[in-house]
């Protein structure tokens, strides 16, 4: 699946996707659910009690996220339509807003991901379907 499409998924699809760091040659998800439905977009992580390592989210179409309500904090990878990495925040705690107005779609990931895998802004990503 090349860096530019979608989810490679209709809506509804439960598939799992892999999230490459094209740029540092490490992995930021290898359970990446996606939310592309108003319905899944506006639930996001909400009701959950964490993240698994190597789990996250992709919202896409989306350009800022809040975490009231969460119970755990996460990192967040702002996304423009070519996959390039346009803003990072770690370990965003509950009761909180980010957003970055250029990026078309976020990675909400487990806290600690993007320092283990060194993402920062102008890195590619890519993504990929898991077997």
């Amino acid at each position: 699946m090349s860096a530019s499409s979608k989810s490679g998924t209709e809506a509804g699809d439960d598939a799992r996707m892999r999230v490459t760091n094209v740029t540092r040659g490490t992995v930021l998800a290898t359970a990446l659910e996606t939310a592309d439905s108003g319905p899944k977009r506006n639930k996001g992580l909400l009701g959950r009690a964490g993240l698994a390592e190597g789990g996250g989210l992709w919202i896409v179409p989306c350009e800022s996220v809040h975490t009231f309500f969460m119970k755990f904090a996460i990192d967040l990878v702002y996304l423009d339509k070519k996959n390039r990495v346009k803003k990072v925040r770690s370990a965003v705690g509950p009761w909180r807003l980010s957003a970055c107005l250029s990026a078309h779609s976020i990675l909400e990931l487990p806290a600690g991901t993007i320092l283990a895998t060194e993402t920062q802004a102008g890195d590619l990503v890519e993504f990929s379907a898991t077997n």
